[in-house]
């Protein structure tokens, strides 16, 4: 069976991905840091009837890093790495001018250095199988200007240039960072807590994903909403 390592899969789009994947066969190494939610998740997924191991911990942690690669390797490596784990830098979301820098810090260490770290330490069990993948979660903040999202929106934009690069580097592998688009989250809902809008169900985007994995394109940056649509 395949394996994947999905970080921040509690809940959202994380445990949508987890429950997707299981229903297809897959193995999972589950990370998260509440371990009550974490858990929970982990006895819904396997009731797919995979195997799913979940470890709780902080993935800017270099050693619960090693742990969740070491677990994929027990169960047979490293097939897909998602790192959907994220930090807003702020909650709620403020603008430049208030942004605390440590929050600011623990952003890019969130969403872009335990990504790298975490790839560091796959990367062998990643190119061992045909193609392995490595999935960032991106976001439109990435490429785009929004009041008072400038910190997430640096992380991201830094996380999916390391994206790109890790695909040029590694021609074998097929790295993808996607834009889920705006969804229906806890995360969502600390940045924006007065945005009562609605928006769609992380399972929404699941399909793009999955196309993603099923056509296997070059390595690059798509966005859900134009992989549901038919277009890449």
């Amino acid at each position: 069976m395949p394996v994947a390592i999905i970080t921040g899969a509690s809940k959202g789009l994380g445990r949508a991905l987890a429950e997707a994947l299981a229903a297809r066969g897959w193995d999972l190494v589950l990370d998260a840091r509440t371990e009550g939610v974490l858990k929970e998740t982990a006895a819904v997924v396997s009731g797919h009837g995979t195997r799913v191991e979940a470890l709780a911990g902080d993935v800017t942690d270099a050693g619960h890093r090693a742990a969740l690669v070491a677990t994929a390797w027990k169960l047979g490596g490293v097939d897909l790495l998602v790192h959907n784990a994220s930090a807003l830098g702020a909650e709620p979301l403020v603008r430049l001018e208030e942004l605390p820098l440590k929050g600011l810090r623990r952003a890019l260490e969130v969403n872009t250095v335990a990504a790298l770290g975490l790839v560091q330490e796959a990367l062998p069990l990643l190119r061992a199988p045909r193609a392995g993948t490595v999935v960032t979660v991106s976001s439109d903040a990435a490429a785009e200007a929004y009041e008072t999202w400038g910190g997430y929106g640096a992380s991201k934009a830094a996380l999916d240039h390391l994206a790109a690069v890790l695909g040029a580097e590694e021609p074998g592998l097929r790295v993808w960072a996607v834009d889920p688009g705006e969804m229906a989250t806890d995360l969502y809902a600390a940045a924006v807590p007065d945005d009562d809008g609605e928006r769609p169900a992380p399972g929404s985007v699941v399909p793009a994903f999955l196309r993603l994995l099923d056509e296997r394109p070059g390595s690059g940056r798509y966005a859900a909403s134009a992989l549901s649509a038919g277009r890449r």
